[in-house]
């Protein structure tokens, strides 16, 4: 039955654990499938991708520069004692350094554009598609999972876009950069040193596919610990009532020392792999100097020229320690790309009939025909041939032990669930003919327990109804008995309510039910 001018209206979902159990190839294929997804949404940001791109390239020019500057300062210049030249390398030096402070702000500031903006359409679309999932969903889904979803796996995604992607793909061009240069400057040399790339390579690749689960079972972990934290700070009256804080205290403990272990399980992989990249690089810098000091000592190569070779040499690592630096987070952030793209390709259960049409008029008469209904993962149904018709304006209680059915009758009316088989109709009308939005919006629920938002008391009351009068909701607020109350706070209608509304005053609240936001 709807109240005068605004609906009441309180919207709690239930939180049970879910399991989610998938083979080992199958996780790595799916992630990183799903981190394929989050490289598409950038073509929302083609212009400031594309100058990120330009930046990065441009700064591997200066970089690809700057050991031919020296090159020419040591043989041109000091060499053949011709200051002019060594001032005007240096000069060069200078410009190339700017350079690259011009490119490295530019190339950083727009791949952190770019980031910001794919998080921001991607929390939007995960928090409308929770809202708009169905009562099933949310009796399965801890909301705790849901909040790490929506703020830490979003913030690896962030972190991977607006830094390592970049890095990868500036480490990419300058090495094939570097490596094209060294073959021109002494190819003998470069295949040399060109032989850590794929040792490294093939490295990097392993750690990636034998770690990549690991690193999802870190972001499950600290979503198990949230879950604990949660609780607890809702419960925490009823925690400190029956004197349970060493007992939560030691719960919360053991969790984090689970994220710890597992936090040191992923270090353990870093240093099983990266150790092993780095000795490769000093064994090659030390085949350079040796195989490079014997030829310039035999004249086939020139001091410059040694100098540039090792410098470019420090350019060609690089890019491989950058890349193996970024290979963790690569993998983090696909792990969280999945477990994002889960609740957003969340199938959506209840929803409108292809040729569903608005609910307008009410006559009030409700009929349930033979209804049964199962909840979903139960062996048995809750309501079993249930069959009853309520008139216009009639009153009616339905009665019953806790478990019997009763709300589960009045979750189908508004089709919080859709029935397993029968039908339940208002004015003859299925209900599953209507739109979801206009149906609800002729129905007002008040349910066990009372939710209130932060804001005013006007505008939990009006809930439903933003637009509602003040006229409107004193009238709804006297209805539910509420208007004395709210009256007697300091502001009146426009009193902040705190946190489940630990900001309104206990005393004067004794007596009273809490008031139930539209």
């Amino acid at each position: 039955m709807k109240l005068p001018g605004v609906l009441l209206k309180i919207f709690l979902p239930t939180e049970v654990g879910i399991t989610l159990v998938q083979q080992s190839g199958q996780q790595e294929t799916s992630s990183f499938r799903s981190l394929q997804r989050v490289l598409k949404s950038l073509g929302t940001y083609r212009w400031l991708a594309l100058a990120a791109l330009v930046s990065a390239l441009s700064l591997t020019v200066t970089y690809a520069a700057t050991p031919q500057l020296f090159r020419w300062a040591i043989d041109q210049g000091i060499a053949q004692k011709n200051l002019q030249v060594v001032l005007y390398s240096v000069g060069w030096l200078v410009v190339a350094a700017v350079a690259r402070g011009v490119f490295n702000f530019g190339q950083s500031f727009a791949a952190e554009a770019v980031s910001q903006g794919v998080v921001y359409d991607l929390r939007n679309k995960i928090f409308s598609k929770i809202q708009t999932l169905s009562f099933n969903y949310h009796d399965q889904a801890q909301t705790s999972q849901l909040l790490t979803r929506v703020t830490s796996d979003v913030e690896q995604i962030r972190t991977f876009l607006g830094t390592n992607l970049i890095q990868v793909i500036s480490a990419g061009i300058t090495l094939v950069s570097i490596a094209v240069i060294l073959l021109m400057m002494n190819w003998e040399l470069a295949l040399i040193t060109l032989t850590v790339v794929p040792l490294s390579g093939g490295l990097l690749a392993q750690f990636l596919r034998v770690n990549s689960k690991l690193f999802q079972q870190v972001q499950e972990q600290l979503a198990d610990l949230n879950t604990v934290l949660q609780e607890n700070l809702l419960g925490v009256r009823v925690v400190k009532a029956f004197v349970r804080e060493s007992v939560e205290a030691q719960r919360y403990t053991n969790l984090n020392q689970s994220l710890v272990t597992i936090n040191m399980q992923t270090i353990r992989a870093i240093r099983n792999t990266f150790p092993v990249i780095f000795l490769l690089s000093n064994l090659v810098t030390v085949v350079v100097i040796g195989y490079g000091g014997a030829a310039v000592i035999g004249n086939r190569f020139s001091v410059g020229e040694l100098v540039a070779f090792n410098s470019y040499l420090l350019l060609l690592l690089q890019p491989v320690l950058l890349i193996g630096f970024a290979a963790p987070a690569i993998a983090q952030a696909a792990a969280s790309a999945e477990r994002v793209y889960e609740v957003v390709d969340a199938v959506i259960e209840i929803r409108d009939r292809p040729a569903a049409v608005a609910f307008e008029t009410c006559g009030g008469r409700i009929t349930f025909e033979q209804v049964c209904f199962r909840y979903p993962g139960s062996q048995t149904e809750a309501l079993q041939g249930v069959s009853f018709e309520t008139k216009p304006k009639q009153l009616i209680a339905v009665l019953g032990m806790t478990g019997s059915g009763k709300s589960t009758i009045m979750n189908l009316i508004p089709r919080f669930y859709d029935v397993t088989s029968g039908a339940v109709r208002i004015d003859g009308r299925d209900v599953r003919d209507f739109t979801l939005a206009s149906l609800r919006s002729h129905i007002g629920t008040v349910f066990q327990e009372s939710t209130l938002f932060s804001g005013t008391m006007r505008s939990n009351i009006a809930y439903a109804n933003p637009d509602a009068t003040l006229e409107q909701v004193i009238e709804v607020a006297k209805t539910a008995q509420i208007h004395e109350f709210i009256t007697s706070l300091p502001d009146g209608y426009q009193t902040i309510v705190g946190e489940r509304g630990v900001g309104l005053s206990g005393g004067k609240n004794n007596g009273l039910r809490s008031p139930a936001p539209c």
